[in-house]
């Protein structure tokens, strides 16, 4: 019996037909009918608003400037994206320029897949910025007016589709000035900039045809934090894929894999596949720009990634061994100096005790140390995991925090000083001894240690950061485990030979001189942690933190004067008592009047003696390459004191000064001493989370950047300037 029913062939036949058919009726009703009439024959007007706009209030001479169309639907209508899908007509703009006037191509945002059934169309609703490069002539007059004009064309589409055009013109005084962006158009120009597809990036592609479909390989870099949970691909050209069949993703270990249908009845492919690729989740993490351009050569076979290869091996063990060395390294850091003073007494006392004992004391430590490294790489994980840009010293970001470990670390000098000892009323807890206290103290000086030591960043310490974070989670965590193996190491070194400790002077009186002298370097220690305050919130956040310090220092002495062993039960009680609540009250004053009367600072260009630094900017950035401009950047911030000591060494040595100078260098600085999303995505994007980072660009466009060392001297930077 004869199939009556339709099959798959026959169905896109016959799809194909009436998208023809719809194309060839409206063309000839627009170019032979006329727009008026067509109005007239669906008796309403024009859905579309049009306008003409400029990013900047004058032309210069010479100079390039950016202009837009603004599009405006009324609602349900639509206007149609460069390749329209399976029906309608791109919008399009044609320039009318004064005499020696270039334009560009339009900058395209990516569109809308507006479903049809059984067609699909790429287009927009709402809002459609489309921005136009524009080049003005050289030998301009300052003070003439000039006339930009651009006509547009387009096809509005609801139940019905009309044709539409406008003629729009904008005048435009010339002045030999840079040109001043526009206050009022800055956000109408930035945002529509974020719907630009991205042009460049770290990521890899590949394309292949197998059968009757494409196949798009997606190779993340390995800064890449997100996931991409949905992707779809639009063509430039036309009749390359079938618009209405499913594009199905699959992840594998390393890449991405999208496959879409072929296009029925077409022979023939071009030989690079041109367009963009889409997805809700952002090409550089949670935020960020949700499509990007591709154009790539066909390929006969894909190379896939392999899920584990051996070159990742080797550098998940780099990094774990330079994580190790790191955290060696760490413990002779600025910021760990001063409070290793704690550990220096206790290695003191222990001198004349056991092998046994020691070596308790130093796992002890070790074991602060640890569980301190997996809480911090937990945290960091988890907010990360949740779209928060974070790095290596995320905590001292926030004043809170700040403000919480300067008390802890005051109260720390007091109990040197003797107002009142740490640990004294343990001894009876539980039935324990003073021994037991002793390794309190000592699992408490690793965690104190690990705290104060995050924000510097030794040497070999950034890229094994920067590549944990790249990886999975229990990656991330062995390497982490090994940074604090290895800021342990000397002190388990010590703590398991005592004969190492024979060398250390028999207890004495100047144990006592020398722990009071340790008290100063830990306020010294407090001072920086204020400083560094001080600048995230201004003056009135010092002054808050010095307010809880008076209490936290009153409840010190009550619990050291009344709070000793010594002392009836009743007294002891009442001294703990209101030195608690003293304590809690001085935290809880700051913490509540820190968001209240501090002042919050952003970015500012500073000036090194002959070295001008400019805040830096992705914008920036890129502004100054395309100008053939050398530029380096230095990633820093105020509590990091690895950094300042860099600055103090390297930027303010006459010779690196004279070299910025003669080389023309930019100098652009990114301050991430409070939490800044784009400085966190800039240092991902070199394989960092930390700071410092330093990073040169030569002279030529596209030229590769080289990093630098975490520790710089004059000569690391001059030998990095002649690259």
């Amino acid at each position: 019996m004869k199939n009556h029913f339709l099959n798959k062939h026959d169905c896109s036949f016959i799809a194909g037909f009436i998208r023809s058919f719809v194309i060839i009726v409206i063309f000839f009703i627009f170019y032979f009918q006329g727009k008026a009439n067509l109005y007239a024959q669906f008796g309403t007007e024009s859905h579309v608003e049009a306008q003409l706009i400029s990013e900047v209030s004058s032309i210069q001479p010479g100079k390039t400037f950016c202009a837009a169309v603004k599009l405006k639907m009324a609602d349900h209508w639509h206007i149609y994206w460069r390749n329209p899908g399976d029906t309608g007509f791109p919008t399009s703009i044609e320039w009318i320029l004064p005499e020696g006037f270039k334009a560009g191509e339009i900058k395209w945002p990516y569109p809308e897949r507006i479903a049809e059934p059984p067609l699909v169309i790429y287009g927009y609703h709402g809002e459609v910025f489309l921005l136009t490069e524009i080049k003005a002539a050289e030998n301009l007059k300052a003070g003439s007016v000039l006339t930009i004009k651009a006509k547009v064309s387009w096809l509005e589409c609801a139940q019905v589709c009309i044709p539409g055009e406008a003629l729009l013109q904008l005048d435009m005084v010339v002045k030999d000035d840079i040109p001043k962006p526009d206050q009022d158009m800055l956000e109408l120009f930035a945002k529509a900039r974020s719907a630009l597809p991205l042009t460049s990036s770290d990521w890899r592609f590949q394309a292949a045809l197998e059968d009757s479909q494409i196949t798009i390989l997606a190779e993340p870099p390995a800064w890449f934090q997100g996931e991409i949970k949905s992707m779809i691909f639009l063509p430039y050209k036309a009749d390359i894929i079938e618009y209405s069949a499913k594009q199905s993703l699959n992840k594998t270990a390393n890449s991405y894999q999208l496959k879409i249908k072929h296009a029925t009845g077409q022979t023939q492919l071009p030989d690079t596949l041109k367009g963009i690729l889409f997805t809700e989740n952002g090409w550089r993490g949670d935020a960020s720009e949700k499509a990007i351009e591709i154009a790539v050569k066909f390929t006969d076979q894909l190379n896939v990634p392999a899920s584990q290869s051996k070159s990742e091996l080797n550098n998940i063990w780099l990094a774990i061994l330079f994580s190790f060395l790191g955290g060696i390294i760490l413990n002779l850091m600025p910021c760990v100096l001063p409070v290793l003073s704690i550990k220096i007494m206790s290695f003191i006392k222990q001198a004349g005790e056991g092998k046994s004992k020691s070596l308790q004391h130093g796992l002890v430590f070790t074991l602060g140390v640890l569980v301190s490294f997996w809480v911090l790489a937990g945290a960091l994980l988890i907010l990360r995991s949740g779209g928060e840009q974070l790095g290596w010293g995320f905590q001292l970001q926030s004043p809170a925090f700040l403000i919480i470990l300067s008390l802890f670390m005051f109260l720390f000098a007091l109990s040197m000083f003797g107002v009142f000892e740490i640990g004294v009323s343990l001894t009876t807890v539980a039935g324990k001894t003073q021994e037991q206290s002793g390794w309190l103290g000592s699992f408490i000086s690793g965690i104190t240690a690990t705290v104060v030591a995050t924000p510097c960043t030794a040497p070999f310490m950034g890229s094994a950061l920067g590549f944990s974070l790249t990886q999975p989670a229990w990656v991330s965590l062995l390497i982490f485990t090994f940074l604090g193996l290895g800021m342990a190491a000397p002190f388990l070194l010590l703590s398991s030979i005592p004969s190492l400790l024979r060398f250390v002077p028999k207890p004495g009186r100047w144990m006592e001189s020398l722990k009071e002298f340790m008290g100063f370097l830990l306020l010294a220690t407090v001072i920086w942690l204020i400083w560094v305050l001080g600048i995230q919130a201004g003056s009135n956040a010092v002054t808050i933190v010095l307010i809880a310090m008076l209490f936290t220092g009153l409840a010190a002495w009550i619990y050291g004067r009344w709070g000793s062993i010594a002392m009836p039960k009743r007294t002891r009680l009442i001294s703990i008592t209101a030195a608690l609540i003293l304590t809690a009250g001085g935290i809880f004053f700051a913490l509540t009047n820190i968001d209240a009367y501090a002042v919050s600072k952003g970015q500012a260009a500073t000036t090194t003696e002959g070295i001008e630094w400019q805040v830096f900017s992705e914008g920036l950035l890129k502004e100054l390459q395309n100008a053939g401009k050398p530029v380096f950047i230095d990633f820093t911030a105020a509590w990091c004191l690895s950094c300042q000591v860099n600055e103090s060494v390297a930027f303010s040595s006459k010779e690196v000064q004279a070299k910025f100078k003669e080389l023309g260098i930019a100098a652009l600085k990114a301050d991430w001493t409070s939490q800044d999303e784009t400085i966190t995505r800039a240092l991902a994007k070199y394989g960092r989370n930390s700071v410092p980072l330093y990073v040169f660009y030569g002279e030529k466009q596209n030229s590769k950047p080289v990093i630098l060392p975490e520790i710089i001297t004059p000569g690391i930077v001059l030998e990095a300037l002649e690259h």
